[in-house]
Order: structure tokens, then C-alpha cells, then sequence
């Protein structure tokens, strides 16, 4: 809550130029909780979708060699002559392999917001800027303003 129902107002030149009442919403209840979970999704609404490609890491022609090879049965890239036959495919746990759950563009990347608690958060964070202890606890200078919440004319 606001300390005092009645606000200064000061001109341009910083002298008091008269009084005015606070506004009804300056004395709404403060919820940070609110404040913050509709920041939080709201914060979402402005991402943009990624993913891996559906075919990295399936690129090779690889199949397993079965067993009684004494190796683990992991599908194998074929072929001879280079160093990269032989080697494992295709498996998470591998070099040049997939990775393990792909990411998908259609994951819920937006969020909705309750209208009215999007309202009610507005008018929290405004009360907030009235409290003069809230507004310099984060370490702003402000001991020369005469006023918080300072009104000009």
C-alpha cells in the first residue's frame, strides 16, 4: 500500500505546485507471485521454434553385424577404406550419431494468459512503484527525488 493518499505535484522547475489524491490503483494489492508468473509466460510469447534436422545423424548407410562378433549390436557403417567404416551409427551414444528424443518445432512454445490476471498483475507491479522502500531496495539512486511516486505537472 501507498504511504499517503495525497501526492505532491512539482513543476518542471522542481517546486511543489499543489496536491493531488493517489490513484485507486497506486493502492491495489501487491502480488509478486502474479507479477511474476505472468512475466514469466508472457516472456514466452516472443520465441521462436527450433529443432534438429530429421535426417542428422541418419545419414549413413549403416546395419549391425548381429552377433558373435564380440562387439556391442549397434548398427555399423559399411564399406572399407576409410576410418569411418566399422564405427557405430545411428545411436545416441555414438560419434555422427542422432541425438537421443530429437527436438521438435511443434513443442508448446506459446503461452495464454488469464486476462484478468494479466490486468491484476499490471496493477500489482504499478503499486509497487509507489512504495518507496520497494523501489530503492534493488539499489537505485534516488535520494535526490523529492517524492515517490514523484508527479510532474
Amino acid at each position: 500500500m501507498a504511504a499517503r493518499p495525497l501526492v505532491s505535484v512539482f513543476s518542471l522547475t522542481g517546486e511543489k505546485a499543489g496536491e493531488t489524491t493517489l490513484p485507486e490503483v497506486m493502492t491495489a494489492p501487491m502480488r509478486p507471485d502474479i507479477v511474476q508468473f505472468v512475466h514469466t509466460n508472457m516472456a514466452k510469447n516472443n520465441r521462436q521454434a527450433y529443432a534438429v534436422s530429421p535426417w542428422a545423424g541418419k545419414n549413413v548407410s549403416a546395419h549391425s553385424w548381429g552377433t558373435g562378433r564380440a562387439v556391442a549390436r549397434i548398427p555399423r557403417v559399411g564399406g572399407g577404406g576409410t576410418s569411418r567404416s566399422g564405427q557405430g551409427a545411428f545411436g545416441n551414444m555414438c560419434r555422427g550419431g542422432r541425438m537421443f528424443a530429437p527436438t521438435k518445432t511443434w513443442r508448446k512454445w506459446h503461452r495464454k494468459i488469464n486476462g484478468t490476471q494479466r490486468r491484476y498483475a499490471v496493477a500489482s507491479a504499478l503499486a509497487a512503484s509507489a512504495v518507496p522502500a520497494l523501489v530503492m531496495a534493488p539499489g537505485h539512486k534516488g535520494d535526490d527525488v523529492p517524492e515517490i511516486p514523484l508527479v510532474m505537472d
